[in-house]
């Protein structure tokens, strides 16, 4: 904040009229007096008649002017659209809460369409009582309600061989965070009976789709807070999310959480499939790989101002907003430097963080109109605190796709616009 800011604070009125006046002596766009203001002074259109009725939109859907709010993918980065991925525009959105219709998919063979009447889980393997569900079984069981990001290990994938996709959205945009209505897999795993010693034992988890993308999570990942979701955000899972049915495995990796849920056996050890050896492992400068890599580290991202949201009201009052999430626990703490790490602000968070979910944070600024070099920094409760690329790098080497959570850095022009760059 300038000095005038500084040791009082100010009402929201007194905030944003002196930043009109600032406005309107640069020139730019500003807070005008009421008895000029034509869209307040005058009739309008929309005022002169009615509006849509309730049966124009059974579906409701974004307002036009909202038609840019859309997922994306790149083209030569997603060539194959049916074993591809597209992003969520976070730069778009605030709270925490992503819209189903926003939030990016990632398919390793396409996403299949299936009827509830036709849906059947099987749990086998070391079990007392192989069981088959059915989707109308599985509502009949107590239900729990939990709200938990979903990650895609290589989100951010991209900036380990430096700055390249220029967007919030396609930097960080292969997360999302919902509030997912289902059973506790620990329900399920019981009904058919588990061994008596866990310890060592292994679920692995398939889908029904044509790759369907097997993978092995120790059973005590299981057993702790794993969810079998039919609902997201309080409707169906959509299609592209795994309707009618998906697993969800809080803080682990979004390869993990597996849609079209099929079956799930209880085995001595892991399977050692496609996607746990041949992919989503950490592949370091020495030409070795890290296994078993689920959890996703502290991560942060300015969502705005970022170069798909630059800042278009000039000098003047600016909100700083992002997200930052932990698969280890809560975020309890978001650090922004305007600097390039010079210098660094502690940011309000929206809420107090919950564990394995996305967190809203903002630092309000007067800005100067001087380029910002804008990063954020998460801490989590435990300790934790997220990494430079610097310091990735040098235990990690250039080989990697995955778990890349480093801070990340716009370069914020006087004119407003805002690219991705890096500070060495």
């Amino acid at each position: 904040m300038s000095d005038e800011f500084e040791g009082v604070k100010p009402s929201r009125r007194g905030f944003l009229t002196g930043a009109a006046a600032a406005g309107a002596a640069l020139g730019t766009a500003g807070m005008a007096k009421a008895e000029g203001e034509r869209l307040i002074t005058e009739v309008q259109d929309w005022a002169t008649g009615l509006g849509d009725g309730v049966d124009v939109t059974p579906y409701g859907m974004p307002i036009e002017f909202e038609g840019d709010v859309v997922r994306r993918n790149v083209e030569w980065l997603t060539a194959d659209t049916i074993s591809s991925i597209n992003f969520t525009p976070i730069h778009a959105l605030d709270g925490t809460i992503t819209p189903q219709g926003c939030a990016f998919e990632r398919h390793h063979s396409g996403a299949i369409e299936m009827k509830k009447s036709d849906y059947r889980l099987m749990i086998n393997g070391l079990v007392d009582t192989p069981l088959v569900f059915t989707y109308e079984d599985l509502e009949r069981f107590p239900r729990m309600q939990k709200t938990f990001f979903l990650e895609c290990a290589a989100n951010t994938g991209m900036e380990w061989a430096g700055a390249q996709l220029n967007g919030a959205q396609f930097t960080h945009g292969m997360i999302h965070n919902m509030e997912y209505t289902g059973v506790s897999l620990r329900t399920l795993l019981e009904e058919a009976g588990l061994p008596d010693d866990i310890s060592g034992k292994w679920l692995y988890v398939e889908g029904a789709d044509a790759s369907s993308n097997g993978r092995s999570i120790p059973l005590e990942k299981a057993l702790d807070d794993c969810m079998i979701a039919f609902k997201a955000n309080g409707e169906a899972l959509r299609k592209e999310h795994g309707y009618p049915v998906r697993l969800v495995v809080p803080g682990w990796e979004g390869n993990l959480w597996v849609k079209w849920l099929r079956r799930m056996e209880i085995m001595d050890a892991p399977v050692e499939s496609r996607e746990e050896t041949s992919k989503y492992t950490d592949t370091l400068a020495d030409g070795t790989s890290r296994k078993w890599t689920w959890v996703m580290d502290a991560k942060s991202i300015v969502t705005s101002p970022s170069p798909q949201a630059p800042i278009k009201h000039g000098k003047g009052p600016l909100v700083i907003t992002g997200l930052a999430w932990s698969g280890r626990g809560a975020i309890t703490a978001v650090d922004v430097t305007i600097d390039g790490g010079k210098t660094w602000q502690q940011a309000r968070l929206a809420e107090p963080g919950k564990d394995m979910a996305l967190t809203r944070f903002y630092l309000d600024i007067d800005w100067d109109g001087q380029e910002m070099f804008l990063q954020s920094r998460a801490v989590d409760s435990t300790g934790y605190v997220q990494p430079t690329k610097g310091a990735l790098r040098e235990v990690r080497g250039l080989n990697s796709i995955y778990h890349n959570n480093c801070i990340q850095t716009w370069w914020v022009k006087a004119d407003g616009e805002a690219e991705n760059v890096e500070i060495s």
